[in-house]
């Protein structure tokens, strides 16, 4: 199974429904980052957000982790390309066993990943690399009516009963010891390009994996995530939370 879900993953050119616009919009809401600053990106799948923060902020210094070491490897081959291997580099490891020292981070970043973890463990136990005054910014699954229907909670309830509106998604980034800077939702835009991507590789694989049947029931799964979405745009999605640890 999880052979399974690395290859359909490891066919796409980002592992979540995202934007370099987004990641821009972001990134622009942090302000006075010091000279040289350090991001920790999180999760960081193949790094098509990794590559852009470094585009973006010539001054910066990131290090990507991620479980997978083939989606690193293909980090620092495009980050070559675009000639920025000099200022990214590579850390395989879980994000729930992270091997760096306290507050060594300016900024953590993480799209599209925090909820294997789930928001609130993600959030508290990642402060700590994190300098005082030092920024995270993460997408988030979240409900955007008040009244979803009966079909959407069912699904949600099965991957991940954690989701919350953005009210309650700022209560507990405050309780965590945060100050909320923004917030905004995904466009639908950016769960389309995905899903796009992402049905076309499930469909590119799947004769691979007949007659596996667990392998089939993710294929089976992803077609039903999207088929859910383009029927629900307008019930949930991701939204990007900025905020900054308290500061001592």
């Amino acid at each position: 199974m999880e052979s399974a879900i690395f290859e359909i993953f490891d066919g796409l050119p980002r592992q979540g429904p995202g934007s370099n616009e987004c990641t821009e919009k972001a990134f622009n809401m942090l302000s006075s980052l010091p000279a040289g600053t350090k991001i920790l990106d999180i999760g960081c799948g193949v790094g098509m957000q990794t590559i852009h923060l470094a585009k973006i902020c010539k001054d910066c210094y990131i290090t990507a982790t991620d479980i997978y070491q083939p989606f690193l490897d293909k980090l620092m081959e495009n980050a070559a390309k675009e000639g920025l291997d000099d200022r990214i580099s590579t850390v395989c490891a879980s994000m729930d066993d992270l091997p760096f020292e306290a507050g060594e981070f300016d900024v953590i970043w993480a799209e599209g990943s925090i909820f294997i973890l789930g928001f609130e463990k993600g959030i508290s136990y990642w402060k700590q690399f994190l300098k005082s005054g030092g920024y995270m910014a993460v997408t988030e699954n979240t409900w955007f009516t008040n009244e979803p229907s009966e079909e959407v909670v069912e699904f949600w309830q099965e991957i991940y009963p954690g989701i919350m509106n953005i009210p309650d998604t700022e209560k507990v980034i405050t309780a965590a010891g945060y100050d909320v800077i923004d917030n905004f939702k995904l466009p639908v835009s950016a769960w389309y390009e995905f899903y796009d991507n992402l049905e076309k590789r499930v469909d590119e694989i799947s004769d691979n994996y007949k007659g596996n049947t667990e392998a089939e029931m993710i294929l089976e799964f992803n077609r039903k995530e999207i088929k859910l979405f383009r029927e629900r745009p307008d019930e949930y999605g991701y939204a990007f939370y900025i905020f900054q640890k308290n500061k001592l």
